[in-house]
């Protein structure tokens, strides 16, 4: 499967970034859960951090107007200092003010990235590059699942956490480093500013495109219950660093299998991702057992699903945005971000009152989640059905 010289170069700044965002998601929940072993401070880190992040979305998107992708990404290198400067010497009484603290910068590093990796990728890849692109990015953010875990783990028992946090300033200047080969996108040449004819009924006018719309909403609710509970989940099984390391060897291990027979089976996209989504499903509810067993089980059969939704989902969506211009694809990006981060801040809202994982609480969260999960494919299909049909003869309005 080949991939053009600036896909390539748009990967090895995925796989710089993978490994400092992996360690993120693992060790510095862990860090903050180790304290109380309370659902609320993971789920707080997580809540600021995605509001942070939507912030820092839409101003990467307006720097772009000024600046190249080059700068967003050195951004993300500073955010990243900030973070493992202020989680190695910062310290507060107020736990609830320290977490946050914590947090922005990390949503700030995730939204700035985002919006280098979506614009860049949009511009440079056309059709199959796009299939490309994400199949070998799940392999890298796979073998960075295998290894990071493990390394880390064995780094914190040795030298501790806050060793760790040293180490990490490594990958942080990796990542600096990676920032001057990437290809330098910006919209500075554009002819009209990005937050003009940004009206939702202006950016999203066709039913393709619109489509998408409540596909991002449905996504948001299921992927951030996947995201929050498969880590706490983990956690539950095992205080041990080196077996939470193993357990997260295993998930991307079962997600390594999901790929192969994505890559060998000749089966059409919409029965993958409806396959995905089933698999997130039966995950779902095998986590109603409360045994350590069944919640490894759990987490499993979800990362099997994530992995067909972000390979199929996403690939179908790049391909539609992917025809229209630059500054358009920036428009549509910026309100698909939102739309996606507007449900995942309503679902970690919500778990702030989650107490344990048998409450009708928690269970009518999760049914929730499924019925959103369960949606996906069919909003996916009208989308796709919608773009075949408008391919096939029918023009997208004046100006697109």
């Amino acid at each position: 499967m080949s991939i053009t010289p600036q896909i390539k170069r748009v990967l090895l700044m995925n796989a710089a970034s993978n490994i400092i965002f992996n360690y993120i998601g693992i060790f510095v929940n862990l860090y903050i859960w180790e304290s109380a072993k309370q659902i609320k401070d993971v789920t707080w880190f997580n809540l600021v951090m995605f509001i942070s992040w939507s912030i820092a979305f839409a101003v990467g998107a307006r720097l772009l107007s000024a600046f190249s992708t080059r700068f967003l990404i050195r951004t993300v290198a500073l955010s990243g200092t900030a973070t493992f400067l202020l989680l190695s010497f910062l310290h507060l009484d107020n736990r609830v003010l320290w977490i946050a603290i914590i947090a922005v910068p990390v949503g700030i590093m995730w939204g700035f990235y985002a919006s280098a990796q979506n614009i860049t990728l949009s511009v440079f890849g056309r059709g199959k590059d796009f299939e490309g692109y994400f199949s070998y990015a799940s392999i890298i953010g796979q073998a960075v699942s295998i290894l990071n875990p493990v390394v880390f783990a064995l780094v914190i028992k040795w030298v501790g956490y806050n060793g760790s946090f040293l180490l990490m300033f490594l990958f942080v200047i990796l990542l600096l480093v990676v920032s001057f080969s990437i290809p330098p996108i910006t919209l500075a040449k554009e002819p009209e500013p990005l937050f003009r004819n940004m009206s939702f009924s202006k950016v999203f006018c066709y039913p393709a495109i619109r489509w998408m719309v409540p596909s991002c909403l449905a996504a948001g609710v299921f992927l951030q219950f996947q995201a929050l509970f498969a880590i706490i989940f983990t956690f539950s099984v095992s205080s041990d660093k080196l077996v939470i390391a193993l357990l997260n060897v295993m998930y991307a291990l079962s997600s390594i299998g999901s790929m192969f027979l994505y890559r060998r089976l000749q089966i059409q996209n919409g029965i993958w991702l409806a396959i995905g989504m089933a698999s997130m499903c039966i995950g779902f509810l095998c986590a109603l057992l409360q045994h350590s067993f069944f919640l490894v089980i759990s987490n499993i059969l979800t990362t099997i699903g994530l992995f067909y939704f972000g390979t199929v989902w996403n690939t179908g969506q790049f391909k539609i945005i992917s025809k229209h211009t630059a500054i358009e694809q920036a428009r549509i990006f910026l309100w698909r971000e939102w739309f996606l981060n507007v449900t995942r801040i309503l679902l970690l809202v919500s778990a702030m009152f989650v107490k344990d994982f048998q409450g009708g609480y928690f269970i009518a969260l999760m049914i929730a989640a499924m019925a959103c999960a369960l949606l996906v494919p069919l909003f996916s299909g009208k989308s796709a059905a919608s773009e075949e049909n408008r391919q096939q003869g029918v023009q997208l309005p004046s100006g697109h």
